[in-house]
């Protein structure tokens, strides 16, 4: 048993005090007084709110409106736990709350037995943990669901704290109802603008975590006439964006991050534009990480800006490479650049890194150089020295490099963004060395960022050649890729 909160005494509890959201939030049918009066009671006196016996209460109530106080005092209760104690319960949620291995076993052997519709229902009901059940009683109260979306950001914390796999049956309910409960059935597009209440947009300044927002008239700039952003809301999260996109209205596809950011740039005319450029893609919320909607979000907006513009003919990223850096450097990797494949790599460049670099390994020449370009921008030599390089190691880490057996995640690419568009559909399109110089860029990239182009007559064969294996570049691409892959034997 696990016991959460600390213990007072009835005499020391009032009912408001200890069930502060029914008074605002339940109402009590006048003629039901007793049963109400008594579940009241039942809690109240049960010392502290122990948390497992509220739990198993939840699941045992038949009644809506009794299932509605229990959950908004487990509500109550989570919210009043510190960070300390959360892991406590999530361990016993795993704990106490799983399937029953025993009906598990018994359905199983009725269903070998006598297979047919009935005892296929009796082992998916066996299958089943009740701690997915206790979820969607949670979400009937009022505030369920943003709590529920929170309670697994705090999950992800407590994972990323030393506690990585022990709450994982937890973490995968949570994903599979999430995922139902935040389908594209459910949400809503909106565009923002100007105009958007101060609260969303403030949301957005909040939120923005691929190019930080900084400030009003940053935020006004990024909504002009030839920008657009749209969000995906859900019902049960009101004024709470989901995901959001910005986009630019350009003449052809830009490298260069820069002139998009920049709150001074002037306002091109939206008419005269041939490209939408998705330049900033965000999860607001940590809770719903890994539940997909980016991909419908894209798609939508896609659909959305042809309606609106019936010039635009290109539909293209402009995104980061976020781990490449790291990459570079992971050389213990089997499956990303050893020093072997490095060499490979940069053989073709060998003399002019040799002596930008002042080092007789191309290597060592090419590693000092970037170095140097993380303290402070290269010079033009420098510069021309490092990006044929940088474009080809580019390509390959976005083509090649996969993450490392460590990770659990053996054999997917090592870049999330990378994965993201390319399993959607998108064709690498261009790398760009030197698109991004501000310090984040530098840090994580060396500057360099990387074009997506969505086709959408292309998505649907593009994706079935992801799965098997095939990543699509573009034709301008296709020599460089032969001699990425040729190196990286």
């Amino acid at each position: 048993m696990v016991l959460l909160r600390p213990f007072r005494s009835p005499e020391e509890t009032t009912v408001s005090q200890r069930i502060p959201a029914v008074e605002k939030h339940v109402i009590i049918p006048s003629n039901m007084p007793g049963f109400f009066t008594n579940l009241l009671q039942t809690i109240r006196t049960r010392r502290g709110g122990d948390m497992q016996f509220l739990c198993r209460r939840l699941l045992s109530e038949r009644g809506e409106a009794s299932q509605t106080v229990v959950a908004q005092e487990i509500i109550n209760s989570y919210r009043e736990m510190t960070s300390a104690q959360r892991p406590g319960f999530f361990e016993m949620l795993c704990n106490d709350f799983g399937p029953d291995a025993a009906a598990i076993h018994r359905a199983a052997a009725e269903y070998e037995k006598s297979p047919g519709n009935k005892t296929l229902a009796a082992l998916s009901a066996a299958v089943e943990a009740p701690r997915q059940e206790l979820i969607r009683r949670l979400n009937t109260a009022p505030g369920g669901t943003e709590t529920l979306v929170a309670l697994r950001g705090d999950l992800l914390d407590a994972a990323r704290n030393g506690h990585s796999g022990t709450f994982e049956p937890l973490d995968a309910d949570l994903r599979h109802l999430f995922r139902s409960w935040f389908n594209r059935g459910f949400l809503r597009l909106d565009r923002i603008s100007w105009q958007t209440s101060a609260l969303i947009l403030e949301k957005l300044i909040r939120y923005e975590s691929v190019h930080e927002i900084n400030g009003w008239a940053d935020l006004r700039r990024r909504l002009q006439s030839d920008r657009r952003c749209f969000a995906f809301f859900h019902p049960a999260l009101a004024n709470e964006p989901i995901i959001f996109v910005e986009v630019a209205l350009s003449d052809g596809i830009l490298g260069e991050l820069e002139p998009l950011l920049d709150p001074n740039a002037p306002v091109g005319d939206p008419e005269r534009a041939d490209t939408a450029i998705f330049y900033s893609i965000n999860n607001c919320l940590k809770g719903l990480r890994n539940v997909p909607f980016g991909n419908f979000l894209i798609k939508q907006v896609v659909t959305e800006l042809a309606a609106e513009f019936p010039n635009l003919k290109i539909y293209s990223t402009l995104s980061p490479l976020p781990r490449f850096a790291q990459a570079l450097r992971d050389n213990d990797n089997p499956q990303g650049f050893t020093r072997e494949r490095l060499i490979r790599l940069l053989e073709d460049f060998a003399p002019t890194l040799e002596s930008a670099g002042a080092k007789k390994d191309p290597v060592d020449a090419f590693l000092r150089l970037l170095d140097r370009s993380r303290e402070r921008l290269p010079s033009l030599a420098g510069r021309r020295a490092l990006a044929a390089p940088l474009q080809r190691l580019a390509l390959a880490y976005l083509t090649h490099a996969r993450l490392p057996a460590a990770a659990g995640k053996e054999g997917k690419l090592y870049d999330p963004v990378a994965f993201f568009h390319l399993s959607n559909g998108a064709r690498l399109e261009r790398i760009n060395p030197y698109g991004n110089l501000r310090p984040y860029g530098i840090e994580e990239s060396f500057g360099v960022t990387v074009n997506y182009r969505y086709i959408p007559d292309d998505l649907e064969e593009n994706h079935e050649r992801f799965v098997r294996g095939q990543i699509e570049v573009s034709r301008s691409l296709h020599h460089e890729l032969d001699a990425v892959s040729a190196a990286w034997q």
